[in-house]
């Protein structure tokens, strides 16, 4: 079994998502050099408010977390691109088994009852076959032994990419996309909300507005990465 091992990586070898070099050795996913030359935030463990403070006066987070500082062109990019338009999945739990450590870790988020993700609208989860925050949700969820939960908030109407609008354009695109099923059931529940990126945080917003309709709701949030 070893020999065929052996034969296989020699024609599809492993290649660093991050930097597309081969893994050696116990490597996975991510080499040890680009895991050493991660942005890590820090956030979690060092009980940062720079994310609280990045919504105050828009909506009141009980805990919020980065993972990684995003930088256009930079290794961080590569990777969410890759996760999220190449179908490396795995990538999504790297970085949820990651940072689900780190909150285990820190102690702050031992009380989540439900973890939800930013939904796709099936249009889009049909075109790209997956939304690219599921294995991130699973790996924090098997790590903080809560539940992983898409059937809460949902995605009402299709809109075109964010990547490039300003804070106010995407307020303006996004308003009222979202709706919540099943909301009595949620009710005084602290939920983890996750998403990839935050830029502005308009998504973020919307999502968390239409989370707070239901009674006695907590949110926290967690986010594979912040713009810088």
């Amino acid at each position: 079994m070893q020999i065929i091992a052996d034969i296989k990586h020699i024609f599809f070898p492993n290649i660093c998502l991050s930097c597309d070099t081969v893994l050696i050795n116990e490597e996975k996913t991510i080499c040890s050099y680009c895991i050493h030359e991660l942005p890590f935030t820090n956030y979690t463990l060092t009980n940062s408010l720079a994310i609280s403070r990045l919504f105050y006066g828009r909506v009141s987070l009980e805990k919020a977390t980065a993972l990684l500082f995003f930088k256009k062109k930079g290794k961080v990019q590569h990777l969410i691109h890759n996760l999220k338009y190449k179908n490396n999945q795995e990538i999504g739990t790297f970085l949820g088994e990651w940072i689900g450590n780190e909150m285990k870790e820190s102690g702050n988020y031992t009380n989540i009852d439900f973890i939800i993700p930013v939904p796709l609208h099936k249009k889009r989860f049909k075109s790209r076959g997956y939304n690219q925050l599921t294995k991130f949700g699973i790996a924090i969820s098997n790590i903080l032994n809560t539940t992983y939960n898409t059937d809460i908030l949902l995605k009402k109407s299709f809109n075109k990419t964010q990547t490039k609008k300003g804070r106010l354009d995407r307020l303006r695109n996004i308003d009222e996309l979202f709706y919540l099923k099943n909301k009595e059931l949620f009710e005084n529940k602290h939920i983890l909300l996750l998403d990839d990126i935050i830029t502005t945080g308009a998504t973020i917003e919307a999502c968390s507005l239409e989370l707070l309709k239901i009674k006695n709701i907590k949110i926290s949030l967690a986010v594979m990465a912040i713009t810088v």
